[in-house]
Parts: C-alpha cells; structure tokens; sequence
C-alpha cells in the first residue's frame, strides 16, 4: 500500500519522527516536502532550513522512503503522480487551500506524539526566545540575572 504523507519538517525531531514512523509501519512511504515559498505563504514565515536541507535530512532518516519536493503551484501534482492508497494528516495539519477531502484518495490523521513539546511552532518559539534573551538570563544559578557570589 502507497502512504503518503505532507510537511515542512523543519528541523527534524520526535514529533516528525513518530509521524513518518507510523506513516512507514503502514506501507510504502512517501514523502513531500513543502516548498519553502509555498511555507512562507501559508505560514507567514520562511523555514528555519532551505527546502534542499529538509528534504536530505527525511533522505536520511528515511532511506526506504520515496521523497520529493512538492510543486511550487499545485498542491495535486504529488497526489496525481503518486496515487497512494492512503494519505496520512498530522493531528495538526490542514488541507491546503483550495483543496478538498474529494479530490483526494482516503485521509487518515495520525495522533499527536507529545504536542506541549514537540509541535514545530512551539519549539521555534522557545528557540527564538533563547536567542533573543540576554545572555545574563540565561545563565543558571543566578538571581536577577546576577550570579551569586560563594561565601
């Protein structure tokens, strides 16, 4: 059976992986990689890594699996060359626009491995506040951003 599954996978960790673990446990897996143009008009922010990066990180992770990037204009063009039994949705994930449940072979969603954690735009976040911080608050053992003086 043909899996297909959708993403940015943006700097790769658990959360992706239990989604393209289940996804490969069900069948032949392939994989398209959102292009980094169509992330920035959905998501309203460029990735963290290029298209190129994300698609040699799944290659990796991945090797049995089939991964190409998506078409920059029409999201079917996977669909139509592919034709997969199934597709696989994260919890999370939505169609893109102008796409309908009809135009498409039977969707199942995977259930979320951890979200608190693991969801991209949370992660993102965490890391753009780490950045962001002073380093003084960063440090630990301090109060106030001060370090303590031993006694």
């Amino acid at each position: 059976m043909k899996i297909l599954v959708f993403g940015t996978f943006d700097r790769l960790h658990p959360g992706h992986r239990f989604f393209l673990d289940h996804a490969s446990s069900r069948g032949v897996l392939h994989v398209v990689i959102a292009r980094d143009l169509n992330v920035e008009r959905i998501k309203g922010r460029k990735p963290m890594q290029t298209e190129a990066m994300r698609k040699k990180k799944i290659e990796e992770a991945y090797p049995h699996a089939t991964v190409v990037l998506g078409d920059p204009k029409d999201f079917l063009v996977p669909v139509r060359t592919i034709q997969p039994d199934l597709i696989l949705l994260g919890y999370d994930q939505k169609l893109p626009p102008g796409v309908s449940e009809e135009d498409l072979p039977p969707i199942e969603r995977v259930d979320a491995f951890e979200p608190e954690k693991y969801k991209s735009s949370l992660r993102r976040t965490r890391m753009t506040k780490k950045t962001n911080d002073p380093p003084s608050s960063r440090i630990r053992g301090t109060t106030d951003g001060q370090a303590k003086d031993k006694e």
